[in-house]
């Protein structure tokens, strides 16, 4: 644990003091030490740079965090499987966490995984942003809004295949009938 409270993603709140009221704001880039999300659909990527724009502001019970974060993300559609790429598609999240001091009320009133606790007096913002990422990342990512897909009869991409293509089909019942008359006409 001692190794995320001294990473980029740790932020010292000892400047602010306990004193509510007052605040301070940071820009920061840090990398993505995890892909954030789901790796293979849609995710931040490992190794990828996090914007972080954000202000830390001492209250009673803590250290409240608000800000944003900005990251590129990579994954790949889920119409036609085409690869969706880091440098075409970014995730803006904005985030709103309460860091609680050790032996405020707030910090003994509640479970450990129901608010986020200062640790030396410092906020780890990783979870924090990593959390945010993944409830705003889609379910199903698309490569662009009017993505077309794939063709389920062949599997081709319907942006190569052209307005025109098309399978024919014959009702299961009247196959047979269409395969006889078939042979009775070449013969």
């Amino acid at each position: 644990m001692s190794e995320h409270r001294n990473s980029q993603w740790s932020i010292d709140t000892r400047e602010l003091g306990r004193r509510p009221g007052l605040s301070r704001r940071f820009t920061r880039v840090v990398e993505a030490q995890t892909p954030l999300g789901v790796e293979g659909v849609i995710a931040v990527p490992k190794g990828a740079r996090v914007e972080l724009d954000f202000l830390l502001e001492s209250v009673v019970e803590g250290v409240l965090v608000t800000g944003t974060a900005v990251a590129p993300v990579e994954g790949e559609c889920a119409r036609c499987l085409d690869p969706i790429s880091a440098d075409d598609h970014d995730v803006e999240v904005d985030f709103t966490e309460l860091f609680a001091y050790p032996d405020s009320i707030t910090e003994e009133t509640t479970d450990s995984d129901e608010v986020f606790r200062l640790v030396d007096d410092k906020v780890d913002l990783e979870t924090v942003v990593r959390d945010a990422v993944v409830l705003a990342l889609p379910a199903a990512p698309l490569c662009r809004e009017d993505c077309p897909g794939l063709c389920p009869e062949c599997g081709g991409r319907w942006a190569d295949l052209g307005p025109d293509h098309r399978h024919e089909t014959i009702d299961p019942r009247w196959a047979a009938l269409t395969e006889r008359f078939r042979t009775d006409r070449d013969a």
